[in-house]
């Protein structure tokens, strides 16, 4: 289930990642150990969150994941073996919250893309989704949430009110949304 989206101006925010480039088969292996490396990493270095950690897709791909597991942080880490500084840029983003379990967030982010392009607003290249309420909070993955991030190129206002169809064809080549 997806709340309302909206659309939402973000700061940039400084991170501690891992970035990974993985086939699509491959991601349930590597998110849970990668987690924990990132966690282990900042909190040998006295280093806490200041927020959910999340997942920044670097570009979307069939067979691909390109992501950084990410840690919103105060403090920049000191790069410690896969882990490295980073950095969320401030954007303006389409975002909503996804509740339920994570097998339900392909369709999720296909009802969302679904209503960017309604919208008339053009997506750039990358997604990140912030685990907000997940397993560690709950048994029941209905009250799991995620919020889905996509940044804009543009927004119908900024093309005019042209819907995506008439705006160039080169943005949406060899894109492809969800997981």
């Amino acid at each position: 289930m997806l709340d309302t989206p909206q659309i939402a101006q973000t700061a940039a925010q400084s991170t501690a990642v891992i970035r990974l480039t993985v086939p699509r088969a491959e991601i349930q292996t590597v998110m849970g150990s990668g987690y924990r490396e990132l966690m282990a990493a900042i909190a040998a270095q006295g280093i806490a969150p200041v927020g959910p950690w999340f997942t920044h897709h670097l570009r979307m791909d069939p067979d691909v994941f390109d992501f950084e597991i990410s840690v919103p942080v105060a403090t920049p880490v000191a790069a410690a073996g896969r882990v490295q500084p980073g950095e969320l840029r401030a954007a303006t983003v389409a975002r909503t919250v996804y509740r339920g379990p994570y097998e339900g967030l392909a369709a999720a982010w296909g009802e969302f893309m679904a209503w960017i392009g309604a919208q008339g607003h053009t997506p750039a290249p990358d997604l990140w989704e912030r685990y907000v309420a997940g397993p560690e909070s709950s048994a029941d993955p209905a009250g799991w949430r995620t919020e889905l991030s996509r940044p804009l190129i543009r927004t119908k206002e900024e093309s005019g009110g042209a819907s995506p169809a008439a705006l160039p064809e080169r943005i949406f080549e060899g894109e492809h949304h969800g997981h």
